[in-house]
């Protein structure tokens, strides 16, 4: 089991949506609003109000999914928040050692 990490453009996360939900077997995804900045650019702040507001708004996007579908996931992910420019985001895959779904039928089960 891997957990899939993407952090966008926010309006590519509609067209992401649709296309991960008519995959077979999509197993959902939570999305979270985040703001930050990539490596220094050459482009430095000139003033402290500008250094304070150089951030830009993004979404996180965290799919915890088998094995067999990481794959498939990560090519819709890339094709579709890709636009070639500087800030398209960032995506990473790491393992997941135990997932369990917390509802009423794992009260007092130990089994994930």
């Amino acid at each position: 089991m891997k957990e899939i990490r993407a952090i966008i453009r926010p309006n590519k996360l509609p067209r992401l949506r649709a296309a991960l939900r008519e995959m077979p077997g999509f197993p959902g995804m939570t999305v979270s609003k985040v703001e930050g900045f990539g490596a220094p650019s050459e482009h430095a702040p000139h003033n402290i109000r500008e250094e304070l507001t150089d951030y830009s708004a993004k979404v996180r996007i965290e799919i915890i999914t088998p094995d067999d579908k990481v794959d498939e996931i990560v090519r819709r992910i890339v094709s579709i928040a890709c636009t070639g420019q500087t800030g398209d985001g960032l995506l990473w895959v790491v393992p997941v050692d135990r997932a369990v779904f917390i509802n009423k039928t794992t009260v007092g089960s130990p089994q994930g």
